[in-house]
């Protein structure tokens, strides 16, 4: 998936084949990648786990980020090699939000959520002050997070400030895109 790939190379995962790109001084980046798999390779519970990518290991601030997306008390001694889908997307989101960055570059992050993380989730990006970097399948999240869509294509890049449904409905837009895909 190329943009997979894109993410993977400008959150630092993956070196480019050709080509540069920079990040300002001042950005943050935490990256949420599609494939997680190998960050549960042990046999840590939410608190051990999460505790490795914190300065702070102090369970209460720990529990306060795994809290955000919805961990119950009972959920911490869980082991994270038993999680299901779903619970792992939601470790990485809050592995991401440790991080204090002022840019997310998130690849398909509803992907195994259940509609009550989504919602969770979707609340905090809209919240978010930052710049958010992000692929998804999901129209309603596309909707109510972007407001500024930036469409690759095989010749050159579409960029408007506007919201999905309206980018999918502008005639302008329908034009331009078929002139890019020829």
């Amino acid at each position: 998936r190329a943009m997979t790939a894109l993410f993977q190379i400008i959150s630092g995962e993956e070196k480019a084949e050709e080509g540069t790109y920079h990040w300002g001084q001042t950005i943050t980046t935490a990256y949420l990648p599609l494939d997680n798999a190998h960050f549960f390779d042990s046999d840590y519970n939410l608190i051990d786990w999460l505790s490795q990518f914190s300065e702070d290991t102090s369970e209460i601030y720990l529990k306060g980020f795994l809290g955000r997306m919805l961990f119950t008390n009972d959920d911490l001694m869980k082991k994270v090699s038993v999680l299901s889908g779903g619970e792992k997307m939601r470790c990485m989101i809050s592995r991401m939000m440790l991080k204090d960055p002022n840019t997310l570059i998130l690849d398909t992050p509803t992907n195994h959520l259940d509609l009550e993380s989504i919602q969770a989730f979707n609340n905090t990006l809209i919240s978010f002050k930052g710049n958010v970097l992000f692929t998804s399948h999901d129209h309603e999240f596309i909707q109510t997070v972007a407001n500024r869509i930036i469409e690759l294509t095989p010749n050159g890049i579409i960029d408007k400030i506007m919201d999905y449904d309206d980018y999918i409905s502008d005639p302008l837009v329908a034009e331009l895109k078929e002139k890019m895909y020829k």
